[in-house]
Formats: C-alpha cells, sequence, structure tokens
C-alpha cells in the first residue's frame, strides 16, 4: 500500500511536469519543495537546469545552503529529473 502523502505528491509532480515550463511553474515547484515561509523569503529563476535562488535575508541563503541537496531533490521530484541539475544562491536582495 501507497501512503496518500507519497500517492499525492506524485500525482501533483505529474501534473506540474506536463505544464510548460514557465516563472510561476517554477515558483509553484519551489514553494512545494521549501515551504510557504521560505518561498515568501525567496525568488528563484531557472535557466538550463540551473536554479538561482535570491533571499531577502543572508540568514536564509545559509539555510538553502545546508539544505540544497534535499531541495534539489524534491525540486527533481516535481519538475522532473533533469530539469534542476544545481542550485545556486546569488547574493541576498536585501542585507538586513
Amino acid at each position: 500500500m501507497v501512503p496518500l502523502q507519497n500517492f499525492a505528491s506524485g500525482v501533483l509532480a505529474a501534473i506540474v511536469q506536463r505544464q510548460p515550463h514557465s516563472p510561476h511553474r517554477t515558483a509553484f515547484a519551489w514553494q512545494l519543495a521549501v515551504g510557504p515561509a521560505l518561498a515568501r523569503s525567496s525568488s528563484v529563476e531557472l535557466e538550463h537546469g540551473i536554479l538561482t535562488v535570491r533571499t531577502r535575508d543572508l540568514r536564509w541563503g545559509r539555510e538553502i545552503e545546508r539544505a540544497a541537496g534535499t531541495i534539489l531533490e524534491r525540486m527533481q521530484h516535481v519538475l522532473g529529473p533533469a530539469a534542476v541539475t544545481q542550485i545556486r544562491i546569488a547574493e541576498a536582495t536585501d542585507a538586513s
């Protein structure tokens, strides 16, 4: 028996993967991968497999660095294994 959480996650990933590439699709996958709090504190851009993350605060950037492996796996699950090959953290947009 497949746990409901795994089933729902797989169904959602299949739906997202069928959508055309767009900034909104990437942002939605980002929110699924990191949760609403971090998603609100950051922005993402996906180009040529590189997910560039900009945070509002350097502390969020450090958290993303620490969890980069897990986040990458989650993004690949939602967008497809070849969609995101690397995460790059850009300078924070606000140094506060």
